[in-house]
């Protein structure tokens, strides 16, 4: 089956890099448009190039400040790069609030960089819901680094792992992040650690605090052992020892053969959870076709036992609309 005009056109100009239809495309992802379907076929076989940094921590470690400094260290060695910044949604509207998008205001008029602001709405782990098809929009755009940077929730924020490439951790002296990092498995997500705002009291107890948790760490042998990284970000300093470090593991990652596997990982996340969501709609949500609500009333009737219930809703066929 040919591809409507307007999506094959709208997918050739995202190609080759135009901002307005690459935002227009993670517009669709974010809307979760009817062409959507068409547009991912479009874009596959563009896919898988991106080299992925994800950019976690919690709340006033200076994520955007580091995003941006790193941003900047990666124009002037000549590459690409879209940023997926995902803010707080708004109470009112559930856009994002866009706060990420005005500390980063000095690549604006870069037609290099590519900003992009995308709700929360709510989900957990610190990404947007959409992040990972936005994030194959801009692979397949030509980006040579995609950076996400998370919402910065705190401890749950571990879900940018199994979308990166390579994920970056901060932490700051004097907000208790010593203890922080031994929490919620941030001490297994992150690649590289970068200590910001290192010109603080503290900066050194920190990286000690840290490389003392990291020495613990069982790892295979031949494993990476992340670095730790200081920066002050908002004078860009350390930054070109945090690129030299990001792009030190993206080497290892390709010789070791973990880049693949990392990617399948993804891969089967994003396949699991796209199958788990149109099993939801047809199910129970909205147009379903309502036989979770008489399973769960029989369970809860007693006359059904959980399981039992789930094994039917499985093995039965979609009634017809």
């Amino acid at each position: 089956m040919s591809r409507s005009a307007p999506v094959a056109d709208l997918v050739a100009r995202a190609r080759a890099g135009e901002p307005r239809a690459v935002a227009r495309l993670i517009s669709w992802v974010e809307d979760e448009a009817p062409a959507l379907r068409e547009v991912m076929a479009a874009l596959a076989a563009d896919t898988g190039r991106a080299h992925v940094v994800g950019v976690t921590g919690p709340p006033g470690v200076g994520k955007s400040t580091t995003t941006s400094a790193l941003v900047a260290a990666l124009r002037r060695a000549g590459r690409r790069v879209g940023v997926l910044a995902v803010d707080p949604s708004s109470p009112f509207s559930g856009g994002a609030l866009l706060g990420d998008r005005v500390r980063m205001g000095e690549h604006a008029v870069d037609a290099g960089v590519f900003i992009r602001s995308m709700a929360s709405r709510g989900h957990l782990g610190g990404l947007a819901w959409s992040t990972p098809q936005a994030l194959r929009v801009l692979d397949a755009a030509g980006f040579d680094v995609v950076v996400v940077e998370t919402v910065g929730v705190g401890q749950s924020e571990v879900e940018v792992a199994a979308l990166a490439d390579t994920t970056l951790v901060l932490l700051a002296p004097g907000m208790g992040d010593g203890i922080q990092a031994a929490k919620a498995g941030v001490l297994e997500i992150g690649d590289l650690y970068v200590v910001n705002k290192a010109d603080r009291d503290g900066a050194d107890q920190l990286r000690r605090e840290l490389r003392g948790m990291l020495a613990l760490v069982d790892r295979p042998a031949g494993g990476w052992v992340p670095p730790i990284v200081a920066t002050v970000a908002s004078q860009g300093e350390g930054i070109d020892d945090l690129l030299a470090a990001v792009d030190a593991h993206r080497s290892w990652l390709a010789d070791s053969g973990e880049l693949a596997r990392r990617r399948t990982r993804r891969a089967a996340a994003e396949v699991e959870a796209l199958a788990l969501a149109a099993l939801r709609s047809r199910w129970g949500g909205v147009g379903g076709d309502g036989r979770v609500d008489e399973l769960a009333a029989e369970v809860a009737a007693g006359t059904l036992d959980p399981y039992a219930a789930a094994d039917r809703l499985v093995a039965e066929p979609p009634r017809p609309g």
